[in-house]
């Protein structure tokens, strides 16, 4: 009987390690599937970011023009040059109008949608809005830009009309005014951004449990009540998404301030995209362009890599 218990684990021994190389194979094998992924990440990021840094090591006006080694010097010059600390604090403006605001309004009227109106006059009507706010997603940006050139157009825009229809003789000039011209930019950015918001809050929104607003509204909880202590921590991680990926699209926002105001007037709506184009294309700095473009890249990794690590912790600390 010894002989025999002993026999056992021998005979098992060979059937579990059989296991462990078929397992390990197979673990193996999943690496091919990310094959394609590593290798167009690789030519479509990295090596196009590794020789962006390496030509920020040089002066070079593009085309056959020769290279000459500056190491630092472009970065150097970057800190100080006061052009491009505004365009970065512009960048600041570009995050209130393309995050902050459309992230608070479209939590809103997501809600309004879901928790009001959806109740009320049924969920097409819902939808139906909930398309008309995504349309300017929709549209090209070169589009939305020239309605928005015409809308704020100072002698004949829609806007201008309208003020002197109503005894204004002279309305502002949005976009040719310096005092004027980044507020009409963000007020675009508003527009265009908002459906985005929406319509991830609203497919957020209907994995909620609908018993939570209904007991919450037995209790007495008002609409205000029901957003506040439902809706938001509910749809956190959905409300962490878009600010993350509009973080990132606000850091280089370009085509809006190509079309509206190439960066005018005087400097007032430049942004560092716009800054590096205009270095690498019109004054024919090619490596002081890719000196921005290599600093914006940085900043842009620091600023996801700290948001997905608070999110990382919160998720922990609630879990916990």
């Amino acid at each position: 009987m010894a002989t025999t218990a002993q026999a056992r684990p021998a005979s098992a021994r060979p059937a579990r390690s059989r296991r462990r190389g078929v397992s390990i194979r197979e673990r193996g094998s999943y690496w091919w599937y990310l094959l394609p992924i590593g290798v167009g990440f690789g030519a479509i990021v990295i090596v196009p970011f590794v020789m962006n840094v390496v030509v920020s090591l040089f002066k070079w006006k593009g085309g056959r023009s020769p290279l000459r080694w500056y190491g630092l010097g472009n970065y150097t010059d970057l800190l100080a040059d006061q052009e491009f600390w505004l365009s970065f604090r512009n960048s600041v403006f570009m995050i209130i109008a393309i995050v902050v605001i459309p992230t608070l309004i479209g939590l809103v009227l997501a809600a309004v949608l879901f928790d009001y109106l959806g109740r009320k006059f049924g969920s097409r009507t819902a939808a139906f809005l909930r398309a008309t706010y995504y349309l300017p997603q929709i549209l090209p940006i070169a589009v939305a830009g020239f309605i928005w050139s015409w809308i704020l157009d100072s002698r004949n825009g829609s806007i201008n009309s309208f003020l002197r229809t109503i005894g204004i003789e002279n309305p502002p000039d949005w976009l040719g005014d310096p005092s004027q011209a980044l507020s009409s930019v963000m007020a675009m950015l508003v527009w265009l951004q908002i459906g985005y918001p929406v319509v991830i809050f609203m497919a957020a929104l209907q994995r909620v449990d609908p018993e939570l607003y209904e007991a919450a509204e037995l209790d007495g909880a008002g609409w205000g009540r029901r957003f506040l202590a439902i809706t938001v921590p509910q749809i956190r991680p959905e409300i962490f998404i878009v600010v993350l990926t509009a973080t990132v699209g606000a850091l280089k926002v370009f085509a809006p301030i190509l079309i509206l105001t190439a960066g005018g007037p005087e400097g007032s709506t430049v942004v560092p995209s716009y800054y590096a184009y205009r270095s690498f294309f019109e004054l024919s700095k090619v490596g002081y362009g890719s000196a921005i473009a290599t600093v914006m890249s940085i900043v842009i990794f620091i600023v996801a890599a700290i948001m997905l690590t608070w999110q990382r912790r919160t998720d922990n600390e609630r879990v916990a």
